[in-house]
């Protein structure tokens, strides 16, 4: 019973924040679950595309990098096991002209701003001006009321959880869970944007919203 009161409660907050994103000028796909979130994209990207990717625990999870590996598209495959410099910094460099970004959202606030931190900055950079199209995976978990919250919500819960997550950065919230605003050469919350809404290049920024949680 309690998953169903769940299920029910996350559908009623994603049915809400729809029309928001519809205003704010985002295309706006609903969906389930994961699974279906997946399907969904395999379905707006067509074979032959070029393909650039944001860093994200959702995509990982949706096994959506093997799957853009296949030679039906093109990848710019920044996670082979190059070096960081110049290797696969050149091919994000690339991938700012790629057909489409796919990517998550840190926060998205009630009035339809979507709120990001990033490490290297290649997935903020794209998803305000590069990549001809933005797809956006992103869960009810996301939903915050305002952009004070949306860096709360980053800085409390999506910078410790990513540094876990990855483990290759040696910040003090890798060892703490917590965010202690650090120095640290390897410092993940580097860039961050606020996009206020998608109307300068109507149909350009897709949000596939999960009625359920998803990633961090």
């Amino acid at each position: 019973m309690s998953q169903e009161v769940r299920k029910w409660f996350d559908r009623k907050k994603a049915e809400r924040i729809v029309p928001v994103l519809q205003k704010a000028g985002y295309v706006v796909h609903l969906v389930e679950d994961l699974a279906e979130a997946k399907a969904k994209v395999l379905e707006l990207i067509p074979e032959g595309a070029s393909i650039t990717l944001g860093g994200s625990a959702a995509i990982a999870e949706m096994g959506l990098i093997e799957v853009f590996r296949s030679p039906k598209y093109k990848l710019f495959d920044r996670y082979q096991k190059l070096p960081f410099i110049p290797d696969r910094v050149e091919i994000m460099r690339q991938g700012m002209l790629a057909d489409y970004l796919v990517t998550g959202c840190n926060a998205i606030t009630t009035n339809g701003e979507l709120v990001n931190r990033d490490c290297t900055g290649n997935r903020v950079a794209g998803m305000i001006f590069g990549p001809r199209n933005v797809l956006i995976i992103t869960g009810v978990n996301k939903i915050v009321h305002n952009i004070d919250e949306a860096f709360r919500r980053i800085k409390e819960i999506a910078a410790p959880m990513n540094a876990k997550r990855l483990g290759t950065h040696k910040t003090p919230c890798l060892e703490t869970g917590l965010c202690g605003d650090c120095e640290a050469k390897d410092r993940l919350c580097n860039y961050t944007t606020i996009i206020h809404n998608g109307r300068k290049f109507p149909g350009r920024i897709t949000i596939v919203l999960v009625a359920a949680p998803v990633g961090f």
